[in-house]
């Protein structure tokens, strides 16, 4: 069997991966979100995001998320 074919994964193991992804992101999210205040608080300043800002925090979890996509080819 060549690694390019696709092999069954039971549904068990499917949910305990979907599981385990979404409370690690979940997890991840929160621990960002509070960094993120927590430097607010500590320079007294508002919690903003620059649209700038934004964009690169999106193109760099977009190129996480394909790296993980990737893992196993």
């Amino acid at each position: 069997m060549s690694n390019k074919e696709l092999m069954p994964i039971d549904q068990k193991r499917k949910t305990i991966t979907l599981a385990i992804g979404g409370v690690a992101g979940a997890l991840i999210g929160l621990a960002g979100a509070y960094l993120l205040v927590q430097n607010a608080e500590r320079d007294s300043r508002p919690i903003e995001i620059s649209t700038s800002e934004g964009v690169k925090l999106a193109v760099l979890i977009f190129g996480l998320l394909r790296s993980v996509a990737t893992l196993h080819d």
